[in-house]
This record gives structure tokens, C-alpha cells and sequence, in this order.
């Protein structure tokens, strides 16, 4: 009963900035971690950044200290901001539930890094 959409992707230059939304309704964040993926062409779906119902954040290796994750309870909803893009930061974006049952995966949003 959980849906989630993401939004925000698009074609940015490498070194640009892109903020993802992930809009949930059926779930509180109070109750609920979160957590961004991201799928490149030819790899497997990876865990990029998770915010737990208390706040706490992780990140990979690969993009910690340029993405923040980030929550407005009020709304429902959780952000992505991804700076310093780059062109291995390529890949349709999906927000998901934790435990990852909870939800289905959405139709993610694309971010493409090139010049």
C-alpha cells in the first residue's frame, strides 16, 4: 500500500547539482526508514544514502561528502541533494522503504552526468 515517486533527474554537467524528491504516502517517517539506490546500465542496483525514522544518515563511499539525504516528515517526503555530479553518478535513482519490503520499486528518475 506504500507508494513512493521520485522526481528531480535530469541532464547536468559534471560538477553540477541535482536535488531527487521521493514522495511517499501509506508510510510515517516517524516509523520508517528511508533509503536512495541507484541502478546503473549493465550493474546492479546499489544502496547510495539511508536516513533512519530518528534521522541518522549513511552514505556509500562513493558519493559521501557530496549527497545529503534528507526528510520533511510534515510532507512525506525525502530528498536526495547530489553535488558535485559526476559522470559514474549515472543512473535512474529509486527512494525505498526500510525494510524494503514495505514497498514496491517505483519507476525511479534518471540522472545522466555528462559535458
Amino acid at each position: 500500500q506504500v507508494q513512493l515517486v521520485e522526481s528531480g533527474g535530469g541532464l547536468v554537467q559534471p560538477g553540477g547539482s541535482l536535488r531527487l524528491s521521493c514522495s511517499a504516502s501509506g508510510i510515517n517517517f516517524r516509523f520508517n526508514a528511508m533509503a536512495w539506490y541507484r541502478q546503473a546500465p549493465g550493474k546492479e542496483r546499489e544502496l547510495v544514502a539511508g536516513i533512519t525514522s530518528g534521522g541518522s544518515t549513511n552514505y556509500a563511499d562513493s558519493v559521501k561528502g557530496r549527497f545529503t539525504i534528507s526528510r520533511d516528515s510534515a510532507k512525506n517526503t525525502v530528498y536526495l541533494q547530489m553535488n558535485s555530479l559526476k559522470p559514474e553518478d549515472t543512473a535512474v535513482y529509486y527512494c525505498k522503504t526500510v525494510p524494503p519490503r514495505l514497498s514496491s520499486w517505483g519507476q525511479g528518475t534518471q540522472v545522466t552526468v555528462s559535458s
